[in-house]
């Protein structure tokens, strides 16, 4: 099992910056991906970044060229820096990691106001 755990979320104006954090524990040593997801209201959830356990990153297209991921894995927390935040990125964002089964954290929200 692993337990996921985001912090970072809060109130931005547009164009602003966020980082989130989401630290992982238990049986995080076959993790083999670790993403965010965010989920705006009465949209579907979609893939903002990701990580691999070799340290390969993909982003969405929306996000590439504003957001990072890195990991810090004496800490075994990812990170999501955030920057030209806007509006419509208002949003619960979710961490996600993957062995042999799914784990979700419980959301963060981030609002951007305009």
């Amino acid at each position: 099992q692993v337990q996921l755990e985001e912090s970072g979320g809060g109130l931005v104006q547009a164009g602003g910056s966020l980082r989130l954090s989401c630290a992982a524990s238990g049986s995080i040593l076959r993790i083999v991906v670790m993403q965010w997801f965010r989920q705006a209201p009465g949209k579907q959830r979609e893939l903002v970044a990701g990580i691999t356990s070799g340290g390969s990153t993909h982003y969405g297209d929306s996000v590439k060229g504003r957001f990072t991921i890195s990991r810090d894995n004496g800490k075994n927390t990812v990170y999501l820096q955030m920057n030209s935040l806007k509006p419509e990125e208002t949003a619960v964002y979710y961490c996600y990691a993957q062995d042999s089964s799914i784990y979700w954290g419980q959301g963060t929200q981030v609002t951007v106001s305009s």
